[in-house]
């Protein structure tokens, strides 16, 4: 059966009974019951109530129950981000959530200011930048994934055939799937992407970046590390570099995620609480950790894990771990490559990071990249994958795959025959900038989407060399991760959680917090202001004056210390869902 495209433009028809979803380029309709939820497809335009108005949107999100009742997610607004293989990519910029429910009579005061925090969660997640779509082309699945595939497979609806890591919205259109509306569902892909044409020695091509985060243990910075039971890592984002020029087609892809282990670096005020490995037998992490890989190998085939992290302190300890469990199971489809980037690079030395690209170069031309040519024939494909983690995944990581990247691109355009002979991209300045913008551009998102700030050392990734502002930079960023990790991220990972279906709405959310909460910033409040009056207000300053800002500024040390110490019960932790 072939499938036909996703519907682009719509008109929303709300009476008090029924949604009329009317694609603006279709005879059939869709219809959905306010009161039973049913779905059902019409033909006749004429049953819509004349005097119904008309809210015009650009796709079907999917729906969601929350405490109110059911809701339905459209998108409103979208913006053009470029094409790949002649197929238009969107950006959705608006969204709006419609209740089934006519009113909220039914709810009490605290279940009506829960159930608008439970909204307040969802937009959250569909206002995180950036969310993209396309009515006519897969964006779930890599250029050779997609060229692999069975004919009869192509054929199938962009939600069925997608890969279920990468679709952002699956849990919200499984509400409302049914194989006769496929027109409807519009698959999101969260994470970044990029499209830009150049023009070199004669030859236009298009060069587009592609990162897709993974569905699977969604979460926040601090709350979501290692891996769960079915071997799913947090923070796992594919990056996929597409070259076009004259329909031949070229990929890279890379891949990220956190150190597979069960671990955990849960917040509790301390500016870089150390992470822990959870106490569990060995053989359970070397479990988790072979399930882990073996996922991979069927995406991906063979493995270079690079492990960017620190081999001493806290860090170390997780390093240790991780090349002792990749060693003890052994797989001939991994090879484990550890660098201690900060080590390596201390004291600004970047150009350092040249020692780890000539220990991956050999596998790196090994792994090749797809090469799909106007002819339809394939000489190339991809076969491997570098693994690529820090302790975060973000920032080191960041600054790794866009070296390596920008070397595949080179051997891209050298087999295109865009880049002739020595010829280097460096030599095009163009190309240059916008290569180091995008990878930075694609730094700053990925860290958004799991830290809650833009990524660290991306003034290397711009420039290509460490500065002082860049210091200065990550030093304004550190201090906002630390806010947030530590006041805002129970919220966000709760809003994650509830769009990914993994946890289940409840009245009330209030967390009973202890006595502490409240009186240790009290009594810190009241002798930070007490200090600093006993230290302004004096005209002159005797004994006394001194011993009381000597005893104020005892409080305030003794006191923040006290909360420090007591610092997970001050952070914001999730109430929908148990660490």
């Amino acid at each position: 059966m072939f499938y036909a495209d996703i519907y682009d433009d719509l008109n929303l028809f709300i009476t008090p009974e029924k949604f009329y979803i009317c694609p603006k380029l279709s005879s059939k309709y869709l219809v959905v019951d306010r009161q039973s939820e049913a779905l059902s497809l019409q033909s006749n335009l004429s049953e819509i109530p004349v005097a119904t108005s008309a809210r015009e949107f650009c796709g079907l999100i999917g729906s969601i129950r929350l405490l109110a009742g059911q809701y339905l997610i459209i998108a409103t607004k979208r913006t053009y981000v470029g094409s790949i293989a002649g197929h238009s990519i969107w950006c959705l910029v608006g969204s709006e959530i419609v209740p089934y429910n006519r009113s909220t009579l039914h709810l009490n005061a605290e279940q009506l200011d829960d159930n608008n925090t439970y909204l307040s969660m969802i937009k959250q997640v569909l206002d995180t930048p950036y969310l993209y779509f396309s009515y006519t082309y897969d964006l779930t699945h890599t250029m050779q994934r997609l060229h692999l595939m069975e004919p009869d497979f192509l054929n199938r609806s962009l939600f069925e055939r997608g890969d279920q890591r990468f679709i952002w919205n699956a849990n919200l259109l499984k509400g409302i799937w049914r194989s006769e509306i496929h027109n409807f569902c519009l698959p999101l892909l969260h994470g970044f992407m990029a499209i830009n044409d150049f023009s070199i020695n004669g030859y236009n091509f298009t060069w587009t970046v592609i990162s897709r985060r993974s569905v699977y243990r969604p979460g926040t910075r601090l709350l979501r590390r290692g891996l769960d039971k079915m071997g799913n890592v947090a923070n796992f984002v594919e990056t996929e570099q597409i070259v076009e020029c004259n329909s031949d087609r070229a990929s890279f892809v890379q891949i990220r995620g956190s150190i597979p282990l069960y671990w955990n670096q849960y917040p509790d005020l301390r500016y870089k609480p150390p992470p822990q490995l959870v106490d569990i037998a060995s053989e359970e992490q070397q479990a988790a950790c072979g399930r882990h890989l073996d996922n991979l190998s069927v995406y991906y085939g063979r493995q270079v894990l690079l492990d960017l992290v620190d081999q001493r302190g806290s860090e170390g300890k997780l390093q240790k771990a991780y090349a002792d469990t990749v060693q003890l199971l052994g797989f001939p489809f991994v090879r484990y490559e550890p660098f201690d980037f900060h080590s390596e690079c201390r004291h600004m030395r970047w150009d350092r990071l040249s020692i780890l690209l000539d220990r991956i170069s050999l596998d790196q031309d090994d792994m090749g990249f797809f090469l799909l040519l106007r002819d339809g024939s394939i000489p190339l494909l991809q076969d491997g994958v570098f693994r690529t983690n820090c302790v975060d995944c973000l920032d080191r990581t960041n600054v790794v795959q866009s070296m390596i990247a920008r070397r595949c691109l080179g051997n891209i355009l050298h087999k295109l025959s865009i880049i002739k002979g020595e010829q280097s991209i460096e030599e095009f300045p163009s190309l240059e900038r916008v290569f180091k913008e995008v990878w930075a551009d694609n730094a700053d998102l990925i860290s958004l989407q799991y830290s809650g700030t833009g990524a660290l050392k991306t003034d290397f990734t711009r420039t290509g060399k460490r500065t002082h502002i860049g210091l200065l930079r990550d030093g304004l960023n550190s201090m906002t991760r630390y806010y947030k990790n530590n006041f805002n991220d129970g919220f966000r990972q709760d809003a994650l959680d509830l769009f990914q279906g993994i946890a289940t709405i409840k009245s009330p959310l209030r967390i009973e917090r202890g006595w502490k909460y409240i009186t240790f910033p009290s009594v810190l409040l009241i002798a930070i202001a007490m200090f600093v009056a006993c230290a302004i207000l004096p005209s002159e300053y005797s004994t006394d004056s001194l011993l009381f800002i000597l005893f104020w500024g005892v409080m305030v040390t003794a006191t923040l210390t006290t909360i420090l110490n007591h610092g997970p019960e001050f952070v914001d932790q999730p109430r929908l869902t148990a660490l």
